[in-house]
């Protein structure tokens, strides 16, 4: 049943509002590198803003807090070891242990300065951080922005929500304004001087780029925030080179805590839970039909009950492709709880719950476009090519091999709440089918390899039995009874060596001569062999190979 357009609401207020955005892109290989790349080994020096994060796990036990507990526990052990290691007592063994995972923070930048819209308000944002996360052996790497405000009325926060996170801009208004971007981002320091801003409205620079480079340019203020890492069809000088991996928008993560989240309409739970831009009080922002069962495709309702017919802490999350929003009531003391409570939960268990998701289906496309890259740069007339072509196959099947041990995993939690999150946004970003596709296709160019391997050693084994059979007859025919045509056991060394090299030389000729003829020679021992031809039939097939062959 389609459900009815509903009356006009009141907009509420968000007191706690946090967003954090996570934003994969493709690290390029580096000159010179191996089959294992570290590219966070080429950040550094003196004008670096990153710095490498310490584990908090490996901090004094008197520093070691409740939450972090409890977001340990939380995981599988085979997620624990992926996330933070193991410890060991033993110096040299320290990779044995090791996450696989680096993480950066940047350290200049602490507000951003956002106007959604050119005649809309200017709104102050506190950034909790901003953090670069590498993985072993893997070539992608995301930017991570946590940012927070309170007292957001809720058409803003949908605005934000909906035009905040945009690598580039998808066209422009008759106004020269970027469609769904917002007017003006700011980056500022500590001292409030703006570091960086957006560039949306320079549309001149952002067609050219594409028509130059067949590739989208990245808006200024996050190439800012990535740097010194360097776009990779940029003229920018930089070791560590990046590229788009999905479209323009960046998978989010929203906490919003509310007077009472019970008097949201269903339209703003739709606009709140799937990021979509602010409208008319009870209007929906797809048709009625297309979101007629939005509860059951989006909504995670195992907390929440409009009446509090429930014993826990009543919260609401929605999960769609793009993003995973959780609303619960800001009079909750348990909700608001940044130790162990729900903002606990969205700020650590639930953020790396959607950083694993959103990695597997980063890294499969990342291999998926190593394969083509691969294939494009075949040329099959070309030796060389080749030979780069399957050494570049078997690389990309050995990577595989080892992301699918190390990082592919379907459970992630005993957590019943945290499991069945990591299953709908698995379900909603549709790994699982990539994965087999991308499994599919690293199939297939391992078996062409083999099979390819496979016709060359029957080809070689094809000649040498053909010189063999030929070179059999000579054999027999001098061998038989231990004769020698020629004795020259008691002739001078030099008539000896003239011996030697008159059969040698005849001998190399005909052996090299019978491999260049071997699959023209095979097809003629191949018909001889045949029971059905006549011999007549059997003696032209040798004259026409003969034919052939001169």
């Amino acid at each position: 049943m389609i459900p009815p357009v509903e009356p006009g609401s009141t907009s509420p207020i968000a007191r706690q509002f946090r967003e954090i955005l996570i934003w994969p892109v493709q690290l390029m290989p580096l000159p010179g590198g191996g089959a294992i790349q570290n590219h966070w080994e080429k950040l550094g020096g003196d004008n670096c803003a990153w710095t490498e994060l310490t584990d908090e796990f490996t901090a004094d036990c008197q520093e070691f807090k409740e939450r972090h507990y409890v977001e340990f526990v939380a995981f599988m052990p085979h997620v624990q070891r992926f996330l933070y290691g193991e410890g060991t007592t033993d110096p040299k063994r320290a990779g044995y242990g090791a996450s696989p995972i680096k993480v950066y923070r940047r350290k200049d930048v602490a507000q951003a300065r956002v106007q959604g819209r050119a005649d809309g308000p200017v709104i102050g944002f506190e950034i909790a951080h901003v953090d670069l996360y590498f993985f072993y052996d893997i070539d992608v790497a995301f930017l991570v922005i946590e940012l927070y405000a309170d007292d957001l009325p809720l058409a803003e926060v949908q605005d934000v929500l909906f035009r905040f996170g945009r690598a580039y801009p998808t066209s422009w208004n008759p106004d020269g304004s970027a469609v769904y971007c917002c007017h003006k981002i700011e980056w500022l320091g500590h001292d409030g001087t703006v570091l960086a801003a957006s560039d949306y409205e320079r549309r001149a620079q952002y067609m050219e780029f594409v028509c130059t480079n067949k590739a989208p340019y990245i808006a200024a203020h996050w190439a800012y925030l990535l740097r010194p890492m360097v776009l990779h069809h940029s003229g920018e000088a930089g070791a560590i080179r990046y590229r788009q991996l999905e479209y323009q928008r960046m998978p989010l993560l929203a906490y919003l805590a509310v007077d009472d989240p019970a008097s949201l309409s269903r339209s703003d739970w739709m606009r709140i839970g799937l990021a979509s831009p602010p409208g008319p009080p009870g209007q929906l922002p797809f048709s009625r039909r297309f979101m007629a069962d939005f509860e059951a495709r989006f909504c995670y309702d195992r907390f929440w009950d409009e009446l509090g017919g429930h014993d826990g802490t009543p919260l609401r999350i929605i999960c769609s492709r793009h993003s995973v929003t959780i609303v619960g009531n800001v009079a909750d003391p348990h909700y608001t709880d940044p130790e162990v409570g729900g903002l606990s939960l969205f700020r650590h268990q639930y953020f790396l719950i959607g950083l694993i998701a959103h990695l597997h289906r980063a890294a499969l496309l990342m291999f998926s476009d190593r394969l083509v890259t691969a294939i494009s740069d075949l040329d099959v007339s070309d030796v060389d090519s080749i030979k780069r072509f399957k050494r570049d196959i078997r690389r990309i099947r050995e990577n595989f091999l080892r992301f699918t041990h190390r990082y592919w995993f379907h459970e992630v939690s005993n957590q019943l709440a945290a499991a069945d999150l990591f299953r709908r946004t698995s379900d909603h970003l549709d790994t699982d089918r990539l994965f087999e596709e991308v499994r599919a296709e690293v199939e297939d160019m391992s078996n062409y390899l083999d099979s390819d391997s496979q016709r060359r050693q029957s080809n070689s084994v094809l000649r040498l039995t053909v010189v063999t059979i030929f070179g059999l007859v000579g054999t027999l025919a001098t061998g038989f009874l231990g004769m020698n045509l020629i004795a020259a056991a008691d002739e001078p060394i030099w008539m000896q060596v003239f011996y030697f090299l008159i059969v040698f030389l005849p001998t190399v000729w005909l052996i090299l001569f019978t491999i260049m003829k071997s699959r023209k020679l095979s097809d003629f021992l191949e018909s001889l062999s045949d029971e059905r031809l006549p011999i007549r039939h059997k003696f032209a097939g040798l004259l026409r190979n003969k034919d052939k062959a001169g």
